[in-house]
């Protein structure tokens, strides 16, 4: 098996406030310390693929400054595959602004920047490390076409595509039909099909109806309570690890690098999902988003 994981997404720089609780609408509330960080949820998947182990290959765009460059030459320094990261000679490069409360919950508002224009043309130029790789990575911070686009390369090569819907969004039927495998937490869920998720007997309603959507695989993560896996036949709940979380941030996309790097290393579904919820529980007990990602020798100490 071809273990390249080629990864399509966003990069963005992340601004990070601590404060005690969120405001209320109208409301400012004094912070605590302020952390800028590498982000960006297909950049966070990319590292958490190179940290476990994997052979990652990025596309995406960033823009012609400062956060673009840094971005690119901390991605290169991970030993991530970054031949097919453009920099837009127009654009800036994309940034989130996220708050974190004491709970570790965290807000996020993200402005895409460079990375709305991930355009066909671009995937097109990645072609060949897309239809030759063992699996397919992706997420909605870029646009939803061209998330389609690079998805029907994948399937007409016969790809597995892994598809983390977040930030959430109505998505084609022909998308759903190409999906080897979607991991929506539960709020991503409840959009995608119209069923509040906030339980595991919500949960199993939720994965009925994406699997009837097409998706032979549906992983709903569901934060501290680990994972509900579908597999089409048969519900699986894999619990996670108990930790004392400090940070939420990047924990959905360190889920989804370590899925994939599970995967891409043989592991079956079920202990596939288990590595992620483990590599998922150690990023919540650190601060920021590519900087909570953890390294293999972390998971082993965890276990």
């Amino acid at each position: 098996m071809n273990k390249t994981i080629v990864i399509i997404g966003s990069s963005n720089t992340d601004m990070v406030i601590r404060t005690a609780r969120f405001p209320a609408r109208g409301e400012t509330v004094i912070g605590k310390d302020f952390l800028m960080n590498a982000g960006g949820k297909g950049a966070n998947q990319a590292v958490t693929v190179a940290r476990l182990g994997g052979n990652a290959v990025f596309v995406c765009r960033t823009g012609n400054d400062v956060f673009g460059e840094d971005a690119v030459r901390l991605l290169t320094n991970e030993g991530i595959n970054t031949s097919y990261i453009k920099t837009d000679s127009e654009g800036a490069s994309g940034v989130a602004i996220i708050t974190v409360n004491n709970a570790a919950e965290n807000t996020i508002v993200v402005a895409p920047g460079a990375n709305a224009q991930l355009n066909e043309l671009q995937i097109e130029e990645a072609r060949e490390a897309i239809s030759t790789a063992g699996y397919a990575l992706m997420q909605l911070e870029i646009p939803l076409d061209t998330v389609t686009y690079a998805a029907k390369i994948a399937f007409e090569n016969k790809v597995p595509i892994v598809l983390n819907p977040a930030p959430a969004a109505t998505l084609p039927d022909e998308l759903y039909k190409m999906i080897s495998i979607i991991t929506p937490n539960e709020k991503e869920a409840t959009v995608l099909t119209g069923i509040e998720v906030t339980d595991p007997v919500s949960a199993r309603r939720a994965a009925r109806a994406l699997a009837g959507k097409g998706v032979a695989v549906v992983i709903i993560t569901m934060g501290r309570e680990g994972a509900l896996l579908y597999d089409g036949h048969t519900f699986t709940h894999i619990k996670a690890p108990a930790v004392k979380a400090v940070d939420t941030t990047a924990a959905g996309d360190v889920f989804n690098g370590a899925l994939v790097v599970g995967l891409s290393e043989g592991m079956d579904l079920i202990d596939a999902v288990t590595f992620a919820c483990q590599a998922s529980a150690v990023s919540v007990t650190k601060r920021g988003a590519q900087k909570s990602v953890p390294y293999r020798n972390e998971l082993a100490a965890l276990v």
